[in-house]
This record gives structure tokens, C-alpha cells and sequence, in this order.
């Protein structure tokens, strides 16, 4: 999430009234919930882990144990299991 000026989008006489609510801090404004992304979708971030996890069970099917894809990924054995199962 970035930080917006609140001068450079709304209206000036909207800037003033949310000026006597709250002044020099910041706000969340949440998405509408049909607009709302999920995590990781803005960045991309979610499709690298996706991607990530593809491969984990590629190279678990090839044979590689998982305390071998634990330490080639940096994940804990707990990790490696969960995204070999739920898939």
C-alpha cells in the first residue's frame, strides 16, 4: 500500500471536512468488496509462490525427499509438507 497526498485526488471542500475528523495522519480507506484483491495479486507476489509451490511438487514427484526441499528452498520441513499435501 502507498501513500496518497489527500490534495492530489479528492476535492478540496472533502480535504477540509476530513481535516476537522482527523489532521497529518494517516487513514485506511478499504476497498468495496467486489473490487477488494487478495493478497499478492496487486504485487504478484501471490502467482511467484504459486509458481514456487508448482515446482516443490514437481521436484517431489522426480524423487527429491523433503529435508532436500526444505534446505534448497529455505522452507521448514512443516512448510514443504503442507504445500506438497494441499495439492
Amino acid at each position: 500500500m502507498r501513500y496518497i497526498n489527500a490534495n492530489e485526488i479528492l476535492p478540496k471542500d472533502l480535504v477540509v471536512k476530513l481535516q476537522d475528523y482527523v489532521q497529518a495522519e494517516y487513514i485506511y480507506i478499504p476497498a468495496i468488496k467486489d473490487k477488494h484483491k487478495n493478497w499478492g495479486e496487486q504485487s504478484g507476489f501471490r502467482e511467484e509462490i504459486n509458481k514456487r509451490n508448482k515446482e516443490i511438487i514437481q521436484a517431489y514427484a522426480s524423487g527429491n525427499s523433503i529435508q532436500e526441499l526444505a534446505e534448497s528452498y529455505h522452507l521448514s520441513v512443516y512448510a514443504i509438507r503442507k504445500i506438497i499435501y494441499n495439492k
